[in-house]
């Protein structure tokens, strides 16, 4: 729907695209006796349009996200040169050195690139984050996932508040991608965490609550 065929353009109006997609997308989900979600429990009617329309409701997510998942789909974790990316960064409405200081992207040397989970910090703390990108905390609780299971995991999302459901509805999008990109090994990591969400959620909320502070949350 978006690409058309060869070099034909969308036959479908962008504006008119939310809709478009909401039947083919219905027409999947209604096929089968049952769509199922990560921990074996029927997926709602509700979720599934939730998921259908997410692949376009980019706005949903932060300017910094939206960056980073334009990016990530023209380059994965490789680099790409400072021009490009300040152009997207403009498009998107954030900036290079914003997204730099978001901790999310490595720039120097003309050069432009996301950082992977596993270079993320370990002492980080959501709650004396200035700047917290959905991207950046997806990430986070795959590192935390992967180091320290669901408790650090859970510790992490406890701390995240509202911003939950944007990460759980960032790993859908970012599992597709990957799958559709055959980039298998990326596409376990979104994996591991969406069939891990429940065990995650449990974590979340038997640990302490934290303090929260009037900086925690960045605003698009």
């Amino acid at each position: 729907m978006t690409k058309g065929s060869g070099e034909e353009r969308s036959p479908v109006a962008p504006v008119d695209l939310s809709q478009a997609i909401i039947g083919p997308g219905m027409a999947v989900f209604s096929k089968y006796a049952a769509v199922l979600e990560a921990d074996g429990s029927p997926m709602s009617v509700r979720t599934a349009l939730q998921l259908i329309n997410r692949f376009l409701a980019e706005d949903d997510f932060d300017h910094d996200t939206q960056f980073c998942l334009h990016w990530f789909e023209q380059h994965g974790w490789g680099e790409g040169v400072f021009g490009e990316a300040d152009t997207l960064a403009r498009a998107k409405g954030t900036s290079v050195d914003g997204v730099k200081e978001a901790g999310v992207v490595e720039a120097g040397s003309g050069k432009v690139r996301l950082l992977k989970w596993a270079e993320y910090p370990a002492d980080w703390n959501p709650s004396a984050d200035t700047r917290l990108p959905v991207w950046e905390a997806l990430h986070q609780i795959i590192r935390a996932l992967r180091q320290g299971g669901e408790s650090a995991s859970g510790a992490l999302l406890a701390a995240l508040g509202g911003k939950a459901e944007a990460v759980r509805q960032l790993a859908y999008r970012l599992y597709t991608l990957c799958e559709r990109l055959g980039q298998a090994e990326d596409a376990r990591a979104y994996n591991e965490l969406i069939t891990s969400w429940t065990g995650i959620e449990s974590a979340a909320a038997s640990a302490p609550k934290p303090v929260q502070q009037d900086t925690f949350d960045f605003e698009k």
